[in-house]
């Protein structure tokens, strides 16, 4: 299994150039039983990206694509009368998959969204008062755009805390966008890929991931960082009150879950403190709220949670 994530990123990468740390982070994701949301400008390969990694890891995938006349029922399915025996019978929606792709999700009304909700929670559904298991491994990924806003239907705090990342896809750079030319300017077919892992393969993996040690000085320093968003949040230093809110608990098991999946990725048996400040921003970013001054002055929520990781003093038994 130790070759498993290059066999993933080869595989993809015969359909998506770059992205390379995106790409990780998702692996990361699948490792630590987490759902990803992607944001980023049209055009860059969000949803060739996604459903070139289901495919390659051989996983049944399906794609909704989210509008505003969504109903709940086109996601998770309805009841059926069947006339022979006069009886209902459940007719499952695209969400009974292992990998769902929840395409500009935030277009779907607030219906829609809080019946993605339980199955993103409680990997389950609930169809004609009966709850059903959905399969696993089960993963929503998720895009949106952060630029058009008419007819969206911006995700609820409750929700965005569900996702383990939120990623920012940005603009390749200029020899990726050659390369892109050169590949596949002069041709209209869709590369193929095959698929070269299982889903029962990635559940073995996990059993390895939660070998991963994580020391007690790096998880009092998760926590540090955590409660540290929170106390930014309350005030306590009046000049850079950027953060109306900090993260939840949810933030803390979040760090630790995707700390221990990075360092089976890089082949450590550890959580480095190197490797916590790697994913704390994409764990982080959408957890917290900006102010109203914070916005004005142009301030990210990525800028406030350097300040965070500045600012929290490294643990000192442990190494980097």
């Amino acid at each position: 299994m130790s070759n498993w994530a290059e066999r993933i990123r080869n595989e993809v990468g015969t359909a998506v150039i770059g992205q390379e740390i995106v790409i990780e982070r998702m692996l990361v994701a699948l490792l630590a039983n987490g759902h990803v949301l992607l944001e980023g400008m049209p055009g860059l390969a969000k949803t060739l990206l996604i459903k070139s990694l289901g495919t390659a890891l051989g996983m049944q995938f399906e794609r909704i694509q989210f509008t505003p006349d969504l109903l709940p029922s086109d996601v998770v399915g309805t009841m059926i009368f069947q006339p022979k025996d006069g009886q209902f019978v459940p007719h499952r929606g695209p969400v009974f998959a292992n990998m769902l792709l929840a395409d500009e999700i935030n277009r779907a009304p607030a219906k829609v969204q809080s019946a993605l909700l339980e199955a993103m929670q409680e990997k389950q559904v609930t169809i004609g008062g009966e709850s059903q298991a959905l399969p696993k491994p089960f993963f929503v990924m998720a895009t949106q755009n952060p630029v058009e806003q008419e007819g969206t239907y911006p995700l609820p705090e409750a929700q965005r805390d569900r996702f383990l990342f939120k990623l920012i896809v940005d603009y390749p750079e200029q020899a990726e966008e050659f390369e892109m030319m050169k590949r596949w300017g002069q041709v209209t077919r869709q590369p193929e890929l095959k698929a070269v892992s299982s889903g029962e393969e990635l559940l073995e993996i996990r059993e390895e991931v939660d070998q991963i040690h994580v020391s007690e000085e790096i998880q009092s320093y998760i926590l540090k960082l955590v409660r540290a968003t929170r106390r930014m949040a309350e005030g306590e230093n009046p000049e850079q009150k950027y953060l109306s809110y900090g993260a939840s608990p949810r933030a803390s098991l979040s760090l630790y879950q995707a700390g221990r999946a990075l360092a089976w990725l890089r082949g450590q048996d550890h959580v480095s403190p190197s490797i916590i400040k790697d994913v704390f921003l994409d764990a982080m970013r959408h957890r917290v709220g900006l102010t109203y001054e914070a916005e004005a002055e142009e301030i990210t929520p990525d800028d406030a949670l350097k300040i965070v990781l500045d600012r929290t003093p490294l643990p000192t038994n442990s190494f980097a």
